[in-house]
């Protein structure tokens, strides 16, 4: 039996290490941190139980997929409830936007901000399904090794109706001009690494996700995927070693020889499957002689966002939030310039707060609240206690002013966490949270491979490789990286 070990335990590798039991390897997980989970981590205090990182479950169909590998659905892992409506925008005091989840209203929605929009909505959507089908069941499929995966007859017949090489910006005013309209569409990109002016309209794949597919959560929280998807993979074979960190990826002849553990274990294995942040991977744990890349490369790769995150527990109800809630009440284009053009603390950031115990009960004690602020800055910059202060005065006074409520005094637990933390926890380069920019230039082929062209049996997987950021493609890079290494050794089954 091969043998397989994966470092790290986020979503692209638990997907890896259980494709690759499935396909009939002896497969060991390293893991740095204390659980599975990487950034979708979660903790308890105080009897307030936080997901660490993402929220959002988008894309239930990658999901389904993803568990239909093994005979398994969902369901037998965790429960999922649709949100309705699906979250809230603040644009003002007095402009709250929900968005609905049921299509009808939504068109009408539409409707009555902007005359004509309803039928537009239903174009746009049809458009963007089709971008859907082909981009996340053919594209994000291929491993991006080269230019000939996509010489495909769907593809390639379909390539005007991708809209690859139109903005996202220039392609949703075709259709709508009402501001809030145009924030509601540009919001997801937003976290893809780019302006949407910068952004490939094939993404509008995001909006079919969002207002088609519908807003999902997992009760108990997101982190109940990540144990749904460490129980199967334990139930097919794989192994876990917590509190691991691997300090060393030993060559000899263009061939992984040993992985050297922080504890001085040294361990062998047919196949190393880097789930780990690329950079730091490769650049620092990898022997020289492997490396791909330099560090001039990387300087030069545009990186989505990093997050300042406050972890708050709130001794009472609040009112004027769903679930998802978005403060768009300031310039969206001056904070995304202040991420991507001009990286610096933005002047007048938007936020998003999450606030599951108005949907789940279990994650807060009786008459209290958990909730979560974010506020997306960029990679880089430079992270401190006074900072963090700033920000957390800044958005709590716009909460409090936009809501018409009090909670300053209502706060009975907090936690931030920032550049800083990205790095100690994941070795995150430049303390990203979301990975590489799904930029034209850094799509597919584009991206740091995920087969290394100098170490035969190692391979990279996550959110730096394909086929990008996200849960959804994390996942389904696990699937991919799985498959390529089936391929090289023969194993007898895929997936």
């Amino acid at each position: 039996m091969k043998k397989a070990i994966v470092i790290g335990s986020g979503f692209a590798g638990l997907s890896t290490a259980t494709c690759l039991a499935h396909q009939g390897m002896e497969v060991l997980v390293l893991e740095k941190n204390s659980m599975s989970g990487g950034r979708a981590r979660m903790f308890r205090d105080q009897g307030f139980t936080f997901d660490m990182g993402p929220s959002w479950y988008w894309m239930p169909d990658v999901f389904d997929k993803y568990f239909g590998l093994f005979g398994k659905q969902t369901s037998d892992y965790f429960k999922l409830e649709r949100l309705s409506p699906s979250y809230r925008i603040y644009f003002s005091k007095d402009e709250i936007m929900d968005v609905p989840a049921e299509m009808t209203e939504l068109e009408n929605m539409f409707e009555q901000k902007e005359k004509g929009s309803g039928l537009r909505l239903r174009k746009f959507l049809h458009d963007a399904k089709y971008k859907y089908e082909v981009g996340i069941n053919d594209l994000v499929y291929k491993p991006g090794l080269s230019l000939t995966e996509f010489a495909d007859r769907r593809v390639l017949g379909g390539l005007l109706k991708m809209h690859l090489l139109s903005s996202f910006s220039s392609y949703i005013r075709k259709y709508f001009s009402h501001p809030h309209l145009l924030q509601l569409l540009e919001f997801p990109v937003l976290f893809l690494g780019a302006k949407p002016e910068k952004t490939p309209a094939l993404y509008s794949l995001m909006n079919y996700a969002d207002m088609s597919l519908g807003t999902w959560y997992p009760v108990g929280g997101m982190h109940e995927v990540v144990k749904g998807m460490e129980q199967l993979a334990r139930e097919k074979g794989v192994q876990f070693q917590f509190n691991t960190e691997v300090q060393r990826l030993e060559m000899k002849n263009g061939k992984i020889v040993a992985v050297h553990l922080k504890n001085g274990e040294v361990l062998q294995a047919d196949v190393i499957i880097a789930s780990g942040d690329y950079h730091h991977m490769e650049q620092k744990v990898l022997d020289m002689e492997g490396r791909k890349y330099s560090e001039n490369y990387w300087d030069k790769r545009t990186m989505a966002p990093s997050s300042l995150i406050f972890y708050l527990g709130i001794n009472k109800k609040l009112k004027g939030v769903l679930h998802h809630t978005l403060f768009f009440d300031e310039d969206f284009g001056q904070h995304a310039k202040e991420i991507y053009d001009h990286p610096q603390w933005p002047s007048k950031p938007l936020f998003y707060t999450s606030c599951p115990s108005q949907t789940d009960p279990s994650v807060a004690p009786d008459g209290m609240e958990n909730f979560f602020i974010l506020i997306p800055v960029a990679p880089g910059l430079k992270d401190d206690e006074a900072t963090r202060e700033k920000y957390f005065n800044l958005v709590i006074d716009r909460f409090e002013k936009l809501t018409d409520q009090n909670i300053r005094e209502h706060i009975v637990y907090k936690r931030t966490y920032a550049h800083k933390e990205f790095i100690e926890d994941y070795h995150a380069f430049k303390g990203n949270a979301y990975g590489l920019a799904n930029t034209l230039k850094q799509t597919a082929v584009f991206k740091p491979k995920m087969k290394s062209k100098k170490v035969s049996n190692l391979y990279y997987t996550g959110q730096l490789t394909v086929p990008g950021p996200g849960v959804p493609p994390t996942i389904i890079s696990g699937q991919v990286a799985a498959r390529e290494i089936a391929k090289q050794f023969k194993l007898k089954t895929s997936v």
